[in-house]
């Protein structure tokens, strides 16, 4: 169980994340939406303890993040390529995760044989260096040492970035296919409205650090209401970003005619 109370983030006079309460029950997968500076990479990064709240904490089975490392054996994330060792190989960055975690390199073989089909002959074997993949294999590195060690909590931001669109779906049935074998808490966010209501039962939309809608998305349920919330804040916007276009342009035509005088 993950518990957040009380939680506050800010950067300067902004408030990145503020969450007075939210609850992730053992075994559930929830889908984090919301628009870019949302606070969902923030909220990641204050659960993992890679950030200090201004306020507030976050418990993972009563255990409070920043104040113990016990918690730590019992997730996996990817945030970003920073968590990756770039200058490994990735054969010898998952023994390196195996290590830690107490696998050999025979049960880390074992549990890469599930992931074969998003590796798609492109990870293992290729005799260079992670710095030296595509952003997309980057980004299948970091998801499949997040899971390794067969988490109870696994924590993804943007999973489904970079990748093609038959990467995506196989990350889909990956993701759903885990959640199901090992009842692990599974948290992904993402802009893909359509892939994290496919495979998320719950979706908590944030909005300026605020989580303001916990939606059940059983049958899909939520997909509906998602389209219309932004939708919505597409057509409260839109009058300012016309009013942008205008004074972008008469600034355009002002340089213009400068240009056109001095000549």
């Amino acid at each position: 169980m993950i518990t957040i109370s009380n939680l506050v983030k800010r950067f300067g006079e902004k408030v990145a994340v503020n969450i007075d309460s939210y609850v992730v029950n053992a075994g559930e997968m929830i889908g984090l939406v919301g628009n870019n500076g949302a606070g969902k990479t923030t909220l990641f990064r204050l659960i993992l303890d890679l950030l200090k709240a201004d306020n507030g904490n976050v418990c993972i089975d009563e255990t409070d993040v920043s104040k113990s490392e016990d918690w730590k054996r019992k997730v996996g994330a990817f945030i970003d390529e920073s968590f990756l060792i770039d200058y490994l190989t990735p054969e010898e960055y998952f023994y390196f995760i195996g290590k830690i975690y107490g696998l050999s390199k025979q049960e880390v073989d074992e549990r890469l044989k599930p992931f074969e089909q998003l590796m798609s002959g492109e990870i293992l074997g290729q005799k260079k260096y992670i710095r030296s993949f595509s952003m997309g294999n980057k980004q299948k590195i970091g998801i499949i040492s997040a899971m390794i060690n067969h988490p109870e909590i696994l924590i993804l931001d943007e999973p489904f970035n970079f990748l093609d669109p038959t990467s995506q779906t196989v990350i889909k049935h990956v993701l759903k296919k885990y959640h199901e074998e090992h009842q692990a808490i599974v948290i992904i966010s993402s802009h893909n409205l359509n892939h994290t209501v496919d495979i998320c039962p719950r979706i908590a939309l944030m909005e300026h650090g605020l989580i303001i809608r916990d939606l059940n998305n059983e049958n899909n349920s939520a997909e509906k209401e998602l389209e219309d919330y932004f939708d919505a804040r597409i057509e409260e916007e839109q009058p300012e970003m016309e009013k942008a276009d205008v004074v972008l342009e008469e600034k355009v035509e002002e340089i213009t005619e400068e240009v056109t005088e001095s000549e």
